[in-house]
């Protein structure tokens, strides 16, 4: 059966009054074991599959430092390229994991072809609510609620800095369903503080490659651009790098992350990051979830829906160029959005409807 929930991120908190509990590491216990599979850009990407591998951690009360269950409880693989999705699917449902992990929607049709093999195999994946298969819990985000506030603080960051008719850029990895909420929301944000802002976007048709991100950056900075939001993985890295290093030869350019806070991935001289902010997507809370219902033997085949109010995105106001006023402000925008003062649209067909949005962007909603 299939529901949609939105849930208190009070009940994944739970996780801490028994993890790390003592049991020798070669013991499972009652503890599940899981499995987790990801694309080519592996759980070093800084960003989307580092924050669901934080969640596995954070349940088996390791860290990334001293991760002493891996090999035991959990462990990971990276597939280099999507015709090895299916084939590693299988080979970790039959080595027997309680909980097999996929993240991303480019897993959703070998996990759809998969499922059905193994009925008594459970699975997660993340980004996906179309899977209906009755052994796979999927997890929802609400991308573009988080992506909105980052939108607010770059556009007062520019409004801030006395910039007149500022540009944005937004890079996104491959296209999609979920990639077209980061880059709605992020618009909807600038333009709720500058209605006629000018929006560039590109997408890299890729979640690895860097460079590619690193040389749209360098032109769109080039020709004016204030800040980038790069909704991308690890080809996102590519943005900050280059903000990084026009930031050290003193240009006012931003680079905006996501999914993890990336401030540290911007640092380039005494603590000061090209990162401006971060749309945090708290991945980890899907993997934190999925396991304790394992655990709890509630495991379900349901959609489970992360929002602002269920604390499953946010941003982050660490870097300190941000200001107390900005931050005051967003926060402001963070209860509006909340409330339903703020109604923003996350499909680029309801946007251009409502003309939230300009048209002639790369987004898409299928």
């Amino acid at each position: 059966m299939k529901k949609t929930i939105a849930f208190a991120m009070i009940v994944l908190m739970a996780f801490s009054m028994y993890a790390g509990g003592g049991q020798d590491a070669a013991s499972k216990g009652d503890r599940p074991t899981i499995r987790l599979i990801t694309d080519a850009t592996g759980i070093d990407d800084k960003s989307f599959n580092a924050a669901a591998w934080r969640g596995i951690l954070s349940f088996y009360g390791d860290t990334w430092d001293n991760q002493k269950n891996r090999g035991v409880l959990y462990d990971v693989v990276t597939c280099q390229t999507q015709d090895r999705y299916i084939p590693t699917i299988k080979q970790a449902s039959d080595e027997g994991y309680d909980l097999i992990c996929v993240t991303g929607f480019t897993f959703s049709d070998a996990l759809g072809e998969v499922a059905p093999l193994y009925p008594n195999q459970k699975y997660m994946i993340v980004d996906v609510d179309w899977v209906t298969e009755p052994n796979v819990m999927q997890f929802m985000f609400a991308e573009h609620e988080g992506s909105y506030l980052v939108g607010v603080v770059a556009a007062l960051k520019a409004k801030a800095d006395g910039i007149k008719d500022p540009k944005f850029g937004f890079i996104g990895g491959v296209p999609g369903v979920v990639i077209t909420k980061f880059e709605l929301g992020y618009i909807q944000g600038i333009l709720s503080v500058y209605p006629n802002a000018k929006i560039v976007d590109y997408y890299a048709n890729d979640w690895g490659k860097p460079e590619l991100a690193k040389a749209q950056a360098k032109n769109w900075y080039d020709s004016g651009v204030y800040a980038i939001y790069s909704a991308a993985g690890g080809t996102g890295n590519g943005t900050i790098a280059q903000a990084k290093e026009y930031r050290s030869q003193g240009r006012n350019v931003w680079a905006i992350g996501v999914d993890s806070d990336q401030y540290e991935e911007g640092i380039y001289k005494d603590g000061e990051s090209a990162v401006l902010t971060s749309m945090l997507k708290r991945v980890e809370a899907s993997t934190e979830y999925a396991l304790h219902s394992v655990q709890k033997k509630t495991f379900e085949a349901k959609v489970v829906v992360l929002d602002m109010q269920a604390d499953g995105v946010g941003y982050s106001s660490r870097n300190k160029e941000l200001g107390s006023e900005i931050v005051r402000a967003v926060e402001v925008a963070k209860k509006d959005v909340i409330n339903g003062k703020i109604k923003l649209y996350a499909t680029y067909k309801e946007a251009l409807a409502a003309k939230a949005v300009p048209a002639g962007l790369g987004a898409k909603d299928n």
